[in-house]
């Protein structure tokens, strides 16, 4: 089976989070879980020396050609000096990657260069939503929505800023390898397992306690303690002393979701949490976190997930035992994270 290729075009004075958030999820050695795991090309897309916004050198291994015979081309945010006048050579190998047939993803301002490469033309796409008014100015004939996490078009995918660089990650191993595999890189990573790429970026906080955040912060701690019962949004709202109406309409303001959403998807969470566990049984699972019964719960599981129940807990109890079986016969020298194609030093 031969590797999926993820190249990076590396641009001078990128932000050094959404080059490392890749390095990460598609660079760090993760054969226990999926072998072969993809393999990692940092690509230079202009001559260097190049460097992070923050200074650190970064000498990638590889140039402008393997963007055109890599699997998946991702572009990560970049300079303004980048976003006005990119790279001619780099907008004409995002072009012909394209017709060549691989997934063109770019990450917070890297929509720019899709968009210089005409690759947005008449489609809907994302970026940071600081950047909206530049972009949209610059792009007419793009559809921009800067209120989502990211936009898959499947050829195509645009993704919003900083945070969401990890979403859109985790999105793609999602789509080539499932959501038990990406969910447990998630693990790995400690961060959350699945946001929506319909989600908002920005999150406005109540300006004040007396606004709503202390009574949210409590109603969710009181909710997640009940997850077994059939709450309401009613009885939500009276928890949080507001009216049904308003409740809704301040919890989505403030987390991004209807309460209904947020409710199921903390259910989703601990039923996962529930059948990693070896002993039981997917009926009691259900019950305990509120969806009455297995098929209940089947339904629901499946359509966040994408994998039944049963197939969440098979596939995590093998990978559990690789990983296992793995650290056993592997020493500490070869356990530790292996990364290729780049060298990074401090200037």
């Amino acid at each position: 089976m031969t590797r999926h290729v993820v190249a990076v075009a590396v641009t001078d004075a990128l932000p050094i989070f959404e080059l490392a958030v890749p390095q990460e999820v598609f660079g760090t050695d993760r054969s226990d879980i999926v072998d072969p795991w993809y393999e990692f090309r940092l690509c230079a897309a202009e001559p260097g020396p190049l460097r992070t916004g923050g200074g650190l050198q970064v000498t990638p291994a590889y140039g402008l050609d393997e963007l055109l015979v890599a699997d998946t081309v991702l572009v990560p945010a970049c300079a303004r000096a980048t976003q006005i006048a990119p790279p001619p050579a780099l907008i004409d190998a995002l072009r012909t990657a394209h017709r060549n047939g691989a997934r063109i993803v770019s990450i917070c301002s890297g929509a720019y260069l899709l968009a210089y490469a005409g690759l947005l033309d008449g489609r809907s796409a994302t970026t940071h939503w600081m950047n909206a008014i530049d972009f949209t100015y610059r792009f007419p004939n793009v559809h921009l929505d800067a209120t989502v996490l990211y936009v898959d078009h499947g050829d195509v995918i645009t993704s919003a800023g900083t945070g969401a660089a990890i979403d859109v990650c985790l999105h793609l191993v999602r789509l080539d390898h499932g959501t038990a595999v990406a969910n447990e890189v998630a693990r790995r990573m400690v961060v959350p397992p699945h946001r929506d790429g319909r989600q908002v970026q920005q999150v406005t906080p109540p300006a004040s306690r007396d606004q709503g955040g202390a009574e949210l912060g409590a109603l969710m701690d009181w909710a997640r303690q009940r997850l077994e019962k059939p709450l309401t949004v009613s009885q939500m709202a009276q928890q949080a002393h507001m009216s049904p109406r308003t409740f809704a309409r301040r919890f989505r303001e403030t987390i991004g979701i209807t309460p209904l959403q947020w409710l199921l998807e903390q259910r989703i969470r601990l039923a996962q949490e529930l059948l990693e566990t070896p002993d039981e049984p997917v009926e009691w699972i259900a019950r305990s976190v509120g969806f009455g019964n297995a098929a209940s719960m089947r339904q629901h599981f499946g359509r966040i997930t994408s994998v039944s129940p049963q197939t969440y807990r098979h596939v995590f109890r093998f990978r559990a035992a690789q990983a296992v079986k793995h650290s056993i016969a592997e020493s500490p020298v070869t356990l530790s994270h292996r990364h290729t194609g780049t060298a990074v030093t401090t200037s």
